[in-house]
């Protein structure tokens, strides 16, 4: 099969969309298809922010979004056109489509190619944290990407029902795997956890980007408490004021891999604190590596975290829950040991090679459905 995955990010960037991508592209070949990926081009990286593609990759040229210079919106130009005229593809993938992803849409209905949309990103929060309003605009936008296309797969129960209450059709599960080969307990590095605790007694971390939309002021009251060393792993337009709201964390920047692996399975408790995610790749990571997991009770972690059995869900922006979630499981050892092993077991078989076969058959019921309709 001939796969165009147009995206509106890809690696060296660092975050779920570019992520997710990247695991399809090695997963198609893997299983003897020929992907070919358009994307925006990157920005400045960091030279350690190197990643091997697995297939071709399109670049076509952008802008920082304003406000997130590391969001890059890809511009008009003819590279998505020809790639999509010179790869012939079968499906077209569109992960996260918007602006690159819309154009994608438009191309590949003019040559009759059908498209699988993948909804990743709550964009109307964007619009309205880093552009000042807009999410009935956003939204009217994703609205018309998605039912253009013939699937739109939706990573969690909480963003079906969102896709759903907005009009959004032929809306289909599709979630996302997790290497629990990399993040695996076995990582667990006590000379790590040692400097990094630095003489206290419970190490408890964040991962993700630090941005607005990710609430991570909301630790400041984890962070002063007794015992308790908070560590702050990622990058992005809040660290500098972060970094002033929570000067008892420790900021470690981005860390990606086995280094990223061994952070994770050296915490003793994982805090999510963003209320908006659509799924949330760090406490499925954080989760493999045996790592109890405090979250908010609102998106993706309601379908991640089983209450009072993998972690504990606090209500949204309430940084307080937050804080006392913490001190009950710094309380007993024993509790955060059996929530990490339950955490663990119910993650460990959701593999990029189950998820990336389950895309598979989407892709097959869309070229069946095609068919059936061309009959």
């Amino acid at each position: 099969m001939r796969v165009v995955i147009v995206t509106e990010s890809f690696p060296p960037d660092v975050n779920g969309v570019a992520h997710c991508a990247l695991e399809t592209a090695r997963h198609l070949v893997r299983r003897g298809h020929d992907p070919l990926v358009v994307a925006p081009l990157a920005g400045p990286e960091p030279a350690a922010a190197t990643y091997d593609s697995p297939c071709p990759v399109v670049r076509v040229p952008s802008v920082p979004l304003p406000g997130y210079p590391q969001v890059r919106i890809a511009l008009p130009g003819r590279r998505l056109s020809a790639a999509l005229t010179g790869h012939r593809p079968d499906v077209v993938h569109l992960a996260s489509p918007f602006v690159l992803g819309a154009r994608g849409m438009a191309a590949a209905a003019r040559r009759l190619v059908p498209t699988v949309a993948v909804y990743q990103t709550d964009l109307g929060r964007y619009a309205r944290t880093y552009l000042g309003g807009g999410a009935a605009t956003a939204w009217r936008r994703i609205r018309a990407v998605h039912t253009a296309a013939d699937r739109t797969l939706a990573p969690s129960s909480a963003a079906l029902l969102d896709l759903a209450e907005h009009g959004v059709p032929r809306v289909h599960m599709w979630p996302r795997g997790v290497d629990s080969t990399r993040f695996h307990p076995g990582r667990r590095d006590a000379v790590l956890r040692s400097s990094l605790a630095a003489g206290r007694e419970l190490l408890v971390g964040y991962v993700g980007r630090l941005a607005p939309e990710k609430d991570v002021r909301l630790l400041a009251e984890t962070s002063r408490l007794p015992g308790v060393r908070a560590v702050v792993i990622g990058d992005g337009p809040s660290a500098s004021g972060l970094r002033a709201a929570l000067p008892e964390a420790r900021f470690l920047g981005r860390r990606t891999g086995d280094e990223l692996a061994r952070l994770y399975a050296s915490l003793d408790v994982f805090v999510h604190t963003g209320p908006y995610e659509t799924f949330c790749q760090t406490v499925q990571e954080a989760m493999a590596s045996g790592v109890p997991v405090v979250a908010p009770g609102a998106g993706g972690p309601l379908d991640l975290v089983d209450h009072g059995r993998t972690g504990l869900l606090v209500p949204p922006g309430d940084g307080g829950a937050v804080r006392d979630a913490v001190l009950l499981l710094g309380r007993s050892a024993e509790l955060r040991v059996r929530y990490g092993a339950a955490a663990r077991a119910a993650v460990r078989d959701r593999t990029w090679e189950t998820i990336g076969d389950q895309l598979l058959a989407h892709y097959e019921a869309v070229l069946a459905d095609r068919t059936a309709v061309a009959a």
